[in-house]
């Protein structure tokens, strides 16, 4: 029931997913059973889909506070899948509601993989290369650790491992600049960790190399993650504003732009994060796919196939095995407290 758009658009991404999951998965619906019932009604022969309904009595808008909606919904659409997760009946939870909501339901109930201080949320990026890059974190954690940075770096290499089949992802450290030393103190004790860390350290790399493809991993805190991720999804926009802007100057650009349509999609499919499904909460105990507050049914079929991938590559068995890391340079251990 989460979303801009919810229930309609979290259902029919729902019913698309189960249409092409050839008996892989099932999909479970959570919401108010009447008005996913309603919606599912609209759709075409449904009733032989890998599709269930499980009520849910209250939804959390997208302006809530997070400790509010954990002490007055209980019985909400994120507290009843979080549940449904927890209790092992769901092997992964896909919602494009309340971030702030989704994380804390995710937090205290489905808990931290022993050994990680704090989950981070990774966002896919395209990049120069036309693969993507990820980025984390994109804003579960305002403030970081160094060693937060280096887990981050840790669960973002395994992700990318897993995902999309790089053996050793590059990962590399957002910065003001690429020498050892630049930045500020976190920064700096960071690139000292990540040293000795076992995952494949670049070292630093600037705003620039996230999309021109330098690294397949970008780390950083929240605060800037978030910020980098916003202005990125901007591009989308700015560039069909400006082609439509141009296309109706000039009568040439009009018939050129008939002849280049195909090749316009091409660029569009590459910005649109429709494309990339959701953003992983990478260091809880399960899976959980945060998708966009305005995700269309495309954005949420593809953040299915992303936690059903999440699932079936042992995202989090890897982390629980790789992700305990050095302290400091003597290689103490980071506490699981």
């Amino acid at each position: 029931m989460g979303g801009d758009h919810a229930p309609q658009h979290a259902v029919h991404g729902g019913i698309e997913a189960a249409r092409i999951s050839k008996g892989r998965f099932a999909v479970v619906l959570v919401g108010d059973q009447g008005a996913v019932e309603k919606e599912i009604a609209k759709h075409f022969r449904t009733q032989d889909l890998p599709l269930t309904i499980v009520h849910a009595s209250q939804r959390v808008e997208m302006n809530e506070k997070p400790a509010v909606a954990l002490k007055q919904k209980p019985d909400s659409s994120i507290a009843v899948a979080t549940r449904l997760h927890a209790n092992r009946e769901v092997d992964a939870l896909v919602s494009a509601g309340n971030t702030g909501v989704v994380m804390a339901h995710a937090l205290f109930g489905l808990k931290r993989v022993a050994g990680i201080r704090r989950p981070a949320i990774g966002s896919l990026l395209p990049n120069q290369t036309g693969g993507t890059t990820l980025l984390l974190d994109v804003g579960a954690n305002v403030d970081s650790r160094p060693e937060d940075l280096v887990q981050f770096g840790m669960m973002g290499s395994i992700y990318v491992s897993r995902l999309f089949e790089i053996a050793t992802p590059r990962v590399g450290l957002l910065n003001v600049g690429h020498e050892e030393g630049k930045g500020n103190e976190v920064s700096s004790k960071a690139f000292a960790l990540f040293k000795n860390c076992s995952c494949n350290f670049i070292g630093n790399v600037e705003g620039g190399d996230i999309l021109r493809g330098t690294c397949d991993v970008v780390v950083c805190d929240g605060f800037v993650g978030n910020i980098v991720l916003k202005a990125a999804e901007s591009l989308h926009g700015l560039f069909k504003m400006n082609m439509r802007r141009l296309v109706k100057k000039y009568l040439f650009s009009q018939i050129g732009a008939l002849l280049m349509k195909p090749t316009f999609e091409g660029i569009r499919k590459v910005f649109d994060y429709e494309e990339y499904g959701g953003a992983p909460l990478l260091g809880v105990q399960g899976c959980c796919i945060i998708a966009h507050g305005k995700s269309t049914p495309r954005a949420i079929k593809n953040a299915i196939l992303a936690a059903f991938k999440f699932v079936t590559e042992n995202v989090n068995g890897a982390i629980k095995e790789q992700a305990t890391l050095p302290l400091n340079d003597d290689s103490q251990m980071v506490s699981q407290n």
